[in-house]
């Protein structure tokens, strides 16, 4: 609702009232509506001021009425009459204006933010555009390069910035609606002439086209596909060369292009997701509302490589205390340098002074002894980790959380090292840890709820998506990403090069191919991992291990000493190790070429549809893998640990959100396809719960759980 009260004796509030954020339902834009008229038909009400319940001004259009029959008034006549008022309406903007917030706020002749206030158009991250004028409203207001960038990136902007842009009048420290009122009242009276913004004749550009063709080429390369930031130029160029009313006609045609796209299905699905993921569940049936997490005032980080570095200032930006462990003098010297340059580099792009007096460094394993919880993050070597697991169980106090950052050792090995098993889980970051988003929270058999909620908890204090996951081998994340990789690696060994697969890849929206990210991460830490688990065989590249198909390609490149970026070659060439630009390279299409007459291989051509299912469609039936054996609670948590971990491109919402848009039946037929094809390769063999949805009649996404649910009562 929109509550409507007489302040001051000539000052018509209107309080927007819609938990948590204000968003404009119905009822609130049609409580807009009729305070707007009353405080016009009051005579002594000489100026109006819109704000929002608890220090929140709007969070914009209530997403949930997407997709549902429209009711209530239209946002944009709306707006309109608040522009068309004859006293002014002025913006008490607290706490977020945020999409259809900000242009209720645009809509208004004046806005008064408070210094801590967020402000943005984010549309485009939801696969739309601003389509409530604001596409129209803020190029005539702060010109077309600036409207640009906010509108195709989705940014949010600060107050200070707002000011600096011309968005607000006023910035304040002060109770921002006391503001608001004081200068509404100081204008009341004056011609509104100037303030209505969509009679502004947009700033002109001697150099139009050259701005709106850079703009398009800019967002065409970082969308990766996405339809949305195209059409946000486009908007924007019909605001700069069309009068206001043919503008906002143009708005409105490419809204409706957006509004029934895929990809804004896909985007809307993944918001919705990432909210969903944090209320997790263990098969034990124990929930994040029934377990209460231990709150966490100091933490430990034991290891300073890149990892633990990331993961140090991640916890110091949060405000915690952390004591930094590095054992070798010489590491923690240069981990404190760098970690010092992250935290400084951080508090200067936010504004603020660095957190440095958060952390306290040691070389000493036992001043931890005081710490809430650990987070163990040195070499992912099993016995390295078992014996640091000793150690902490030795020095920590009893009832401290021990974590460990591996990236897909079993949990309940490391857990079986301490005396309380139950407070091990495991913390899988990503790099850079300070950085990505995605936390996967990992619990063993013997974790205890409270545990998984404390590291969930502790995920979210730092920034991050926390996501519940069981314990195997690789988790999520990288079980899935170990048939996708491997498939790659077949097509190289079948005629593909690695420039044609990374291609393909990259056109489907990922932000790197295989190849490529296998030499940006190391071909050396997967060689690691295949050695550990015995595929590696010193003097036999055989292409068949323990009864399925192996390719040795990467073991063969590692043995030439080619680890990627960090040696100046991989499966590319570069001009010098640790250079970052990949070049196709001579001497492995040579080495494919030997390696294929060596094993009898006749190079055939490939397709771009072959690339793609093979590579995909396998990863997608490991995550029915991973749902049929619990180790993920539902399709969202995977395809948020895709989009957020693995650069799935979030206009096609994560794997398995795709298999659901692409048609179960056809993944089902494609892998059957090309498992008759490959027999020996396992992993291209479909899945029992695949079948079983198929079977269902390929149930909806949200309706898999049903299923899941019938599968592992049968198990």
């Amino acid at each position: 609702m929109a509550q409507y009260t007489r302040i001051s004796g000539s000052v018509g509030l209107i309080t927007l009232k819609n938990p948590p954020v204000n968003a404009l339902s119905a009822v609130v834009r049609q409580g807009i509506v009729d305070s707007v008229e009353r405080a016009l038909g009051e005579p002594e009400v000489k100026c109006l001021v819109i704000c929002g319940q608890s220090g929140k001004f709007c969070g914009g259009a209530d997403i949930r009425e997407f997709g549902k029959k429209m009711t209530g008034p239209p946002l944009i006549p709306v707006f309109h009459a608040i522009e068309a008022a004859a006293k002014p309406v002025v913006a008490a903007i607290e706490g977020i204006a945020l999409g259809g917030g900000l242009e209720l706020a645009l809509g208004c002749h004046y806005r008064i933010a408070h210094s801590k206030a967020k402000l943005g158009l984010p549309e485009v991250t939801l696969g739309l555009l601003p389509a409530a004028a604001g596409s129209q409203r803020l190029p005539r207001l702060i010109g077309v390069p600036a409207a640009l960038d906010l509108i195709t990136t989705g940014r949010h902007v600060t107050a200070a910035e707002a000011l600096q842009l011309g968005i607000v009048d006023q910035v304040t420290d002060h109770n921002t609606v006391d503001a608001a009122v004081k200068f509404a009242l100081s204008v009341a009276g004056q011609s509104l002439d100037a303030r209505r913004i969509s009679t502004f004749p947009c700033p002109r550009l001697s150099n139009l086209d050259a701005v709106f063709e850079a703009a398009m080429q800019k967002v065409r390369q970082a969308a990766r596909g996405a339809i949305a930031p195209v059409a946000c130029v486009q908007a924007v160029r019909a605001a700069a060369t069309l009068p206001y009313a043919q503008g906002l006609e143009r708005e409105k045609e490419l809204m409706a292009t957006l509004f029934t796209s895929g990809q804004a299905r896909a985007l809307q699905y993944s918001f919705f997701a990432q909210r969903a993921v944090g209320r997790w569940s263990m098969p034990s049936g124990a929930r994040w509302d029934t377990s209460k997490p231990k709150p966490i005032r100091k933490a430990a980080v034991i290891g300073l490589g890149t990892m633990g570095r990331g993961i140090t200032v991640g916890l110091a930006q949060a405000g915690l205390s952390v004591v930094a462990v590095e054992t070798q003098e010489k590491q923690l010297m240069e981990a404190k340098q760098a970690v010092s340059g992250m935290l400084e580099r951080g508090a200067k792009k936010r504004g603020v002074s660095p957190p440095l007096g958060n952390i306290s460094y040691s070389s000493n394993i036992k001043t931890v002894g005081d710490v809430d919880l650990v987070i163990e993050a040195v070499f992912e070597d099993m016995a390295l980790k078992k014996e640091v697991f000793q150690q902490l169980s030795a020095v920590c106090r009893p009832g401290t959380f021990l974590c460990t950052n591996t990236s897909g050792l079993d949990i309940d090995d490391l857990a079986s090292q301490t005396p309380n098993p139950e407070l091990v889980v495991g913390m899988h970051f990503f790099a850079p840890a300070h950085v990505m988003k995605l936390l996967e929270v990992v619990y063993g058999p013997r974790s205890s709820p409270q545990a998984v909620a404390t590291a969930m908890q502790l995920g979210k204090v730092i920034g991050k998506v926390s996501v519940a996951v069981g314990n195997c081998q690789g988790f999520v994340g990288n079980r899935m990403l170990s048939p996708y990789l491997s498939q790659a690696n077949f097509l190289l060994e079948e005629g593909a090069t690695p420039e044609f697969v990374d291609q393909v890849l990259e056109e489907f929206g990922f932000a790197m191919g295989a190849f490529r990210m296998s030499d940006l991460s190391g071909l050396d830490v997967g060689w690691r991992v295949r050695k550990a688990a015995g595929l590696v065989v010193p003097g036999k590249p055989a292409r068949m291990r323990q009864g399925c198909r192996y390719s040795p390609l990467g073991d063969l490149l590692c043995e030439q000493g080619r680890f990627g970026q960090k040696t100046g070659s991989g499966w590319y060439q570069y001009d010098k190790p640790g250079s970052r630009v990949a070049k196709p390279d001579p001497w492995l299409h040579s080495f494919l070429e030997e390696y294929r007459a060596r094993h009898g291989l006749v190079a055939r051509r490939i397709d771009h549809q072959e690339v793609l299912e093979r590579c995909l469609y396998s990863l997608i039936n490991e995550g029915f893998r991973i749902l049929e054996e619990g180790i993920a609670a539902g399709p969202e948590d995977i395809d948020v640990i895709y989009v957020l971990g693995y650069s799935w491109p979030r206009h096609r919402g994560g794997p398995m959100f795709y298999a659901d848009m692409v048609g179960l039946t056809r993944v089902l037929e494609r892998l059957e396809f090309y498992h008759q094809a490959h027999p020996d390769v396992p992993s291209l063999q479909p899945c029992n719960l695949l079948r079983k949805l198929v079977a269902s009649g390929t149930p909806p996404i949200h309706r898999w759980r049903e299923v899941i649910k019938k599968v592992h009562s049968q198990l």
